[in-house]
Order: C-alpha cells, then sequence, then structure tokens
C-alpha cells in the first residue's frame, strides 16, 4: 500500500505516462486522419510522411534516425531534463508508430479529418511539452526559441513546421497543402491554449482588514508561500495591506472559501499566470 502511494505521489512517473499518453495522441492523429487524407505535417515527421509518399520508408524509421540527430543539437541548448524526456517520447512514438492501423476514418469531406488531426496534434503536443518533453523535430527548435527568445512554443512550432510543410505542395498537391497548413495552424493555437491554461497557476491578490488571520489561515491548510504588501488607496488615501500567493487551480477551489470564511467583504482578485519558475524560468508558456 504505501508503495502505491508513493506512485501517486511521484511526479516524475507521472510526466513520463503523461509523455506516453501525448504520443499515443499524436500517432492516432498521423495514423487515422492525417495519413489517409495525404496531408502533410511541418518538421521531422513532416519530412517522414514526404518519405513514405514517395518511397514508401515506414515513419517510425526515418522519425526515430532524424529526431535522434536532433536530440544531440537540442542537449546543447536545453536541459538534461528535456532532452531525456524528448528522448523518452521519441521511443513511445517509434514504438506507437509500428502498431497495426485497425479501423481508418473515410470521408470525402477532408476538411473533417484535417480539422480533427489538428485537435488531437494539439493536445498531444500540449500534454507532451506540459510534461517536460518534445517530440524533437521542430518541437526542440520551438523550446530553444521559447527559452531564448520567449515566444510561445506553439507559435514557434508553427513557424518551423510552414518550412517542412510548404515545399510538399510538389507531392501532396496544392489543395492537400492549404489543409496541412490549417491543421498546424488548429494545432498550433491549441498548444498555446493548452499549455496556457492546464496546469498552470493562478496569482491572487487579497485586501481585508483581517489580513494576518486569513495569511495564518492559508499557510495552515494549504501550506503555501505568502507575500505582505503595503499600498495606499488613491481616493481615500487610506493605507492598506494586500496579500499576494501563487497556487494551482485545485488549490483556487479552496482559498476563496477560507478567506470568505475569515472576511466575507474581502476584495479577492484573480490573475492567470503564464509561467512560475522563480530565479530559474527558463520558457515562456
Amino acid at each position: 500500500m504505501q508503495g502505491l502511494w508513493n506512485l501517486k505521489d511521484n511526479k516524475t512517473f507521472w510526466e513520463y505516462a503523461g509523455i506516453a499518453l501525448g504520443t499515443l495522441v499524436y500517432t492516432i492523429s498521423l495514423n487515422y486522419f492525417l495519413l489517409p487524407t495525404r496531408l502533410g505535417e511541418g518538421g521531422v515527421v513532416g519530412l517522414t510522411t514526404m518519405f513514405y509518399y514517395t518511397l514508401g520508408i515506414p515513419l517510425y524509421l526515418t522519425n526515430f534516425i532524424l529526431n535522434g540527430i536532433l536530440i544531440v543539437v537540442g542537449y546543447r541548448f536545453l536541459g538534461k531534463k528535456t532532452v531525456i524526456r524528448s528522448l523518452w517520447a521519441i521511443v513511445c512514438l517509434t514504438v506507437f508508430l509500428k502498431f497495426p492501423v485497425i479501423a481508418v476514418y473515410h470521408t470525402d469531406q477532408t476538411v473533417i479529418p484535417t480539422m480533427v488531426s489538428g485537435v488531437l496534434t494539439g493536445i498531444s503536443m500540449g500534454i507532451i511539452l506540459r510534461c517536460g518533453g518534445t517530440i524533437a523535430g521542430s518541437t526542440i527548435l520551438a523550446k530553444i526559441a521559447n527559452r531564448y527568445l520567449g515566444v510561445q512554443t506553439g507559435s514557434a512550432t508553427l513557424f518551423f513546421d510552414l518550412g517542412v510543410a510548404a515545399p510538399m505542395v510538389f507531392i501532396i498537391g496544392f489543395q492537400n497543402t492549404l489543409l496541412t497548413i490549417l491543421q498546424l495552424y488548429i494545432a498550433a493555437v491549441l498548444t498555446n491554449q493548452f499549455l496556457a491554461r492546464v496546469g498552470a497557476k493562478k496569482a491572487i491578490f487579497i485586501i481585508s482588514d483581517s489580513h494576518e488571520s486569513i495569511a495564518a489561515s492559508l499557510s495552515n491548510e494549504l501550506h503555501q508561500g505568502i507575500t505582505v504588501f503595503k499600498g495606499r488607496g488613491f481616493y481615500s488615501g487610506k493605507e492598506q495591506t494586500m496579500l499576494y500567493l501563487v497556487c494551482t487551480s485545485p488549490q483556487l477551489t479552496k482559498v476563496v472559501p477560507i478567506v470568505e470564511s475569515v472576511d466575507a467583504k474581502a476584495l479577492i482578485v484573480v490573475e492567470h499566470v503564464r509561467s512560475v519558475r522563480g530565479l530559474q524560468m527558463h520558457q515562456l508558456l
């Protein structure tokens, strides 16, 4: 029982499990919607689809070889943790791509699989990136751009993906290339939204005359660091103490009732926080 409890609390385990889930969703997008519609992709996966359409080389083979090369490049610019998780993602993707396709979705309305593929890709990229990994390829370059230039990861991925997708017009045709660009755009938007919303932090400002009691209650209940600010109302000229803390969305559901139980008239301001990394902030989600 103790071992099971430790497994539930093991953040690293769940990060690796999340990466595996993300790569599985991405594989479903490729095998069941993108390839049957003969759409392209961006980054290394785009190159693998190019080799698949023209030479019949299996995706898993070129994916493993080309991404392995980019992992070496990423090691120089990204942390060891990200590289190891990216390597795990590549292995999972390679294995999942070898799974047999059971039933392919067929339709004459090509925009439907395009949109579904974009949604699944965006969700899968969000899961993988949120868990600290990448699928190498353009996501490695996007992480580097995110870390050093502050560009949102999904937007940077789209930029690099388009460089590979555009030349595919000579292989898949003009219409499918336009659909590919639409798919990449949907994926980029959803990736940005996923990273901004899922697992993101909340910043809370609390203004109350009972700030001492509120801070004590929050600290005891959440074991959360709280910062105290001194302020002054411009109109009233009254000196006022403010509390500031950063928490997760589940913790937020506890913060409000605790504050209201102490001071029902307290002013609570909740803001969305994109990144919280303290002195070691290496990415802007």
